[in-house]
């Protein structure tokens, strides 16, 4: 991604998340940022950490790694796993973050990328937050600008729980905040958490870049995607949800209840509805749930699937959903995008304050419903289903899908770059 004849600058990123790191959705952001940013001019060298701090590994994503991309993976340690016994380990190991031994690797690891290839700025990203650390470092070594990535706000209302860690969070993110060059975050609600915080920060300081879908992914699933119209009565729709559910923010429970409803009602049944809660976390406690509300026979809780075969089910859903309680508020799930570009209709259990109601209702998704709220999710629940049989629902729009890649995203971040280090 790197052969473009005008790249002459290049960033040095900062991320934790990085192939074969496989228990966060984060490594798509930084890897689709490397992939694509020299097609804008930029070209990215990644410093991570070294694999042996991944509690969770998929090797398969390092096929997903430019070859030309040089990444350099630094010293660090998970102190649960390598500095505990049975998992209990002293909290001060694990400040800022479990991971707060990466500094003493990443440190002389980053010195010699930038003495070698000369990058033009740091890039950094949260929520590993020992990441802001390494790029204030950085920064005060070299004086090169510095682009802060937090994606969500470092501070929520409930987190970080502890004294200690709270106000070692509060200080990185006040002097990250002061010393970047640009501050950047994945919603507007996030961006503004934020700056009321800082409200002496000149405002043109904080942006949004969101997150977004890669067609890559899209190109090998939609093979064997089925494109879908109105659905014949005689046909069983399949709607989708793919990723973890929550007993806090997103709690599926008031959705099941009001599945048992439709049912007793007559207006579901096993053979007209199926439902798919693909990889909710704990399937033995999702299924319960479902098996309580009596719903099971229409409700199936899957297990984790290769990303593309999740594609693949996401395009021949009937209908995809989402759960984002007022916990999240400020947050956007990444997979919203590719629900965009999967081109089915969104049934939305969410808060109508929080940050994905208002992106949903931007691109004309209105099957919206309080998370919580069994009664109120019944009728909507029955409205959506009868707009997918119908062909009624509303899809994404072209202008969205293309605005939602993350091709997109890093021509974006690219003008960022180009802004700070004008």
């Amino acid at each position: 991604m790197m052969n473009n004849e005008m790249t002459t600058k290049s960033a040095l990123l900062i991320a934790f998340h990085f192939p074969p790191q496989a228990a966060s959705s984060g490594i798509q952001r930084t890897l689709s940022f490397s992939r694509h940013l020299g097609r804008h001019g930029w070209e990215p060298m990644v410093l991570s950490a070294h694999p042996r701090a991944y509690s969770e590994q998929n090797p398969s994503q390092l096929a997903s790694v430019p070859a030309s991309l040089v990444v350099k993976r630094a010293f660090a340690l998970d102190a649960k796993h390598h500095l505990g016994i049975k998992g209990r380990y002293p909290g001060m190991l694990a400040l800022p973050d479990r991971w707060s031994t990466w500094w003493f690797g990443a440190i002389p690891a980053g010195l010699s990328l930038i003495r070698a290839h000369k990058p033009r700025l740091i890039w950094s990203t949260f929520p590993i937050s020992t990441a802001h650390l390494i790029g204030l470092t950085l920064h005060r070594l070299t004086g090169l600008p510095w682009v802060a990535d937090f994606r969500d706000p470092m501070l929520q209302p409930t987190y970080p729980a502890t004294g200690l860690r709270r106000r070692l969070y509060a200080w990185i993110e006040r002097q990250t905040i002061m010393r970047c060059k640009a501050a950047v975050f994945t919603t507007p609600s996030a961006m503004e958490a934020c700056r009321k915080r800082f409200p002496h920060i000149a405002a043109d300081k904080f942006h949004v870049i969101e997150n977004g879908y890669d067609e890559d992914g899209f190109s090998r699933a939609s093979s064997s995607a089925v494109q879908h119209a109105a659905a014949p009565a005689s046909q069983r729709l399949v709607l989708v949800h793919s990723g973890v559910l929550y007993r806090d923010g997103r709690d599926p429970t008031p959705f099941l209840q009001a599945v048992a409803v439709l049912k007793r009602q007559g207006l579901v049944t096993a053979s007209s509805l199926r439902i798919v809660l693909r990889a909710p976390g704990n399937l033995a406690d999702i299924a319960g749930m479902a098996e309580q509300a009596g719903v099971a026979d229409i409700v199936e809780v899957a297990p984790p699937v290769p990303y593309h075969q999740a594609l693949d089910e996401m395009l021949a859903a009937d209908g995809l959903m989402v759960f984002q309680g007022s916990l999240f508020n400020t947050q956007v799930p990444a997979k919203m995008y590719e629900y965009f570009r999967a081109r089915r209709p969104i049934l939305g259990l969410v808060d109508p304050a929080g940050e994905t109601a208002r992106l949903l209702g931007r691109a004309g998704f209105h099957d919206l419903a309080p998370a919580d709220s069994a009664e109120a999710i019944v009728p909507i629940l029955a409205g959506f289903v009868d707009k997918v049989r119908h062909g009624r629902a509303a899809v994404a729009s072209e202008e969205l899908i293309r605005s939602s890649s993350r091709q997109h995203r890093a021509g974006e971040l690219a003008a960022l770059f180009d802004a700070v280090t004008r």
